[in-house]
């Protein structure tokens, strides 16, 4: 996997580019001026990202993952990771048959669903997993693979199923060893 240079990433035109980003020279970005890309975060080969989306620090977008943040944006708080394959949508056509649907059609015969998608810190989607427009995913959340996530969560709980459902809760160690891993890059 070759990753876009410092130069190339400038070029694109985001909205905000932070310190050590990697974006793969084979994803697609789409609306780069209305996309934040936090320190250290990294795009891996396949994925399309497109819209008005916020990446916060130390996340990773794996391999075939979807970030559609249209309009109302899609954001990724700080230490979050989408798995392979993941898609998340903050936009969705009425499938009703009482509007038209798809992207050629002018938005005056459609029925268009506009949500924001806010994922929260130290969140981890499993491979597969869809997200629907309007859902926050709460911090410390993980969501296992191939799970449908059409409802917000509750912080630190583990989800599976379609739809999602809370299994268990998450346990909350991982907060002391984000401060130690923190501290670590400040020396």
């Amino acid at each position: 996997m070759a990753y876009l240079t410092e130069a190339q990433l400038q070029a694109m035109g985001f909205k905000t580019v932070g310190g050590n980003v990697k974006v793969s020279d084979k994803a697609s970005i789409y609306n780069p001026e209305v996309i934040e890309l936090g320190d250290y975060s990294r795009i891996d080969d396949f994925c399309v990202v497109s819209g008005k989306v916020s990446i916060g620090r130390y996340c990773h977008i794996t391999p075939m993952c979807l970030v559609a943040g249209g309009s109302p944006g899609v954001t990724l708080s700080d230490f979050c990771t989408l798995a392979y394959g993941v898609q998340v949508f903050a936009q969705s056509d009425d499938y009703s048959g009482s509007t038209m649907v798809n992207s050629l059609i002018p938005a005056k015969f459609k029925n268009e669903y506009f949500a924001e998608v806010l994922i929260e810190r130290q969140v981890i989607i499993g491979a597969g997993s869809i997200i629907f427009p309007g859902v926050t995913i709460r911090q410390g959340c993980s969501v296992g693979a191939m799970t449908l996530l059409n409802k917000s969560t509750q912080p630190w709980g583990i989800y599976a199923g379609k739809p999602a459902r809370r299994i268990k809760d998450r346990k909350q160690d991982l907060l002391e060893l984000e401060a130690q891993f923190l501290k670590e890059q400040q020396e």
